[in-house]
């Protein structure tokens, strides 16, 4: 797990997301131009929470988020997300 130097304010959370599927089930492998956007990932760093809500998610959990949540971003060369915690679903 990659330590990143960020630390994300109120209910913010950084997640690295998982890489993408590279082949199907049945061994098909898929051109860069049709893979999924991973809604999985690993989260490596959060926030303190607001003042009536602490938040629940913690440096290395696995978690499934929105197709289209969060704001990408590059600390050190890494592809990371920061999103609201609320834009996560559930913990795996």
């Amino acid at each position: 797990m990659a330590d990143v130097k960020i630390k994300p304010l109120a209910d913010r959370v950084v997640i690295k997301a998982a890489e993408a599927e590279t082949k199907t089930a049945g061994g098909i492998i898929i051109p860069d131009s049709a893979k999924e956007k991973p809604q999985k990932g690993t989260v490596v760093a959060v926030g303190p929470g607001k003042k009536d809500e602490p938040t629940t998610v913690k440096v290395g959990d696995s978690v499934l988020y929105g197709k289209y949540a969060g704001t990408e971003i590059t600390i050190d060369g890494g592809e990371y997300l920061i999103m609201k915690e609320s834009d996560i679903f559930a913990i795996v």
